[in-house]
């Protein structure tokens, strides 16, 4: 009463004003997708830091081979290891290639194991006799896949599953192991098939960082309901990488054949659905879908390669489906560390982007902080005219 009263001020028009330091623009330019999924790009320096791991492991590898076996390593062996590498590697390829897509392909063992006996058992009409009815059959089956999986919009696993069952029918239909019946012998272009394979994944891989075609790739992930279709540009994504894994097995079988030194079994193939699926994993493609790295497939399928080599050497009983539970068991382990760190930054710490203005007035909090003036017992000075003046005596009084 004894002064002027403090004015409470609006704290909503006092709270410190924010703006960004970047464009609308260039946020639009940054969303990996702008209609669904997290803003932002994913960190591909965590996908480096763990290849640079798996490549420790193949340096490794590669020391443990030279120093008990070095002869595996030289001559013959040499190009019999670069044709079974090959092999595990097209198998990854193709593992690797579906579960960016989010539509692993579960059908790749028994395929590849499919296209091995028909290898076997056709090889003496020619290699091109043989191989065409193989990868048509390869081409078939994963568009019966891509059928179910687009056109219902099912699980891709489930999907996949199903197909692989119906392709272990034909494996059963062979009661013993069969000898391969040609004389093409792949070791006599090993380090060309091996080159191929190598320059095909990294470049697919270093293609997959591309913003644009990273998003297309992983479109089919699921941002919400996962029953929500993905749209037209996802369909086309999976039924390509399907139909491509699919091939990739067939050529793996056929490898798988003619580079081996012993008929072919008639297995069920799960182990190398496993083998496949485990090393995609571990170099690096998440099980979700869309990440992945650049050269861990390729780093994956080479300390794969080198270990079961070593350990056939080493005569050491491991079975391969206990070598695929273990591999596909780091590799979720991996998938986890690389959603967890490979994903766009945080809300929290996109928030840093953020910067705080000085408020021009005060605060509510500091008004309320203000001690409160004293009564006093006199009242203010009143104006001598305050019921006189212009305000009452104009002309219309």
């Amino acid at each position: 009463m004894g002064g002027e009263p403090a004015t409470a001020t609006d704290p909503e028009s006092t709270e410190p004003t924010r703006r960004r330091n970047v464009s609308p623009a260039a946020l639009e330019n940054v969303f990996d997708d702008p209609a669904h999924g997290e803003p932002g790009r994913d960190r591909i320096g965590v996908h480096l830091l763990w290849e640079l791991v798996l490549l420790v492991v193949v340096a490794v590898l590669l020391f443990l081979c030279n120093r008990d076996y070095p002869d595996l390593l030289r001559g013959a062996q040499r190009e019999s290891l670069l044709v079974f590498g090959t092999a595990i590697g097209l198998l990854t390829l193709g593992a690797g290639l579906t579960l960016r897509t989010a539509a692993p392909n579960l059908a790749l063992g028994p395929v590849a194991v499919a296209a091995a006996l028909h290898f076997a058992e056709n090889s003496d009409r020619g290699v091109v006799t043989a191989m065409l009815p193989a990868l048509a059959a390869g081409v078939a089956v994963g568009l019966v896949i891509a059928v179910l999986v687009v056109g219902f919009h099912v699980p891709s696993w489930a999907a996949s599953l199903a197909a692989g069952l119906a392709v272990i029918v034909f494996i059963e239909q062979r009661s013993a192991p069969v000898d391969v019946q040609g004389e093409y012998d792949p070791t006599q272009h090993a380090v060309y098939l091996f080159a191929g394979f190598a320059a095909v994944a990294v470049l697919a891989g270093l293609f997959g960082t591309v913003k644009t075609v990273r998003r297309a790739v992983g479109r089919f992930r699921p941002v919400a309901d996962p029953a929500r279709r993905r749209g037209g540009g996802a369909a086309v994504v999976v039924t390509l990488g399907l139909v491509l894994s699919t091939v990739f097995a067939v050529a793996a079988g056929m490898l798988l054949a003619a580079g081996g030194t012993g008929p072919v079994a008639p297995t069920t193939g799960i182990e190398w659905t496993g083998l496949a699926m485990g090393a995609a994993l571990l170099g690096g493609a998440s099980a979700f879908g869309r990440r992945g790295g650049i050269a861990g497939g390729l780093l994956a399928a080479v300390a794969l390669a080198l270990f079961i080599r070593y350990a056939d050497e080493r005569n050491l009983d491991i079975a391969p489906a206990a070598l695929a539970a273990v591999l596909v068991a780091v590799g979720l382990v991996v998938t986890r560390l690389i959603e967890a760190n490979g994903r766009p930054r945080s809300s929290a710490e996109r928030d840093r982007d953020w910067v705080e203005e000085p408020a021009t007035t005060a605060s509510w909090d500091t008004a309320q902080a203000q001690p409160p003036e004293p009564w006093t017992s006199s009242l203010p000075g009143q104006p001598t005219d305050r019921w006189g003046g212009d305000r009452w005596d104009g002309p219309d009084r």
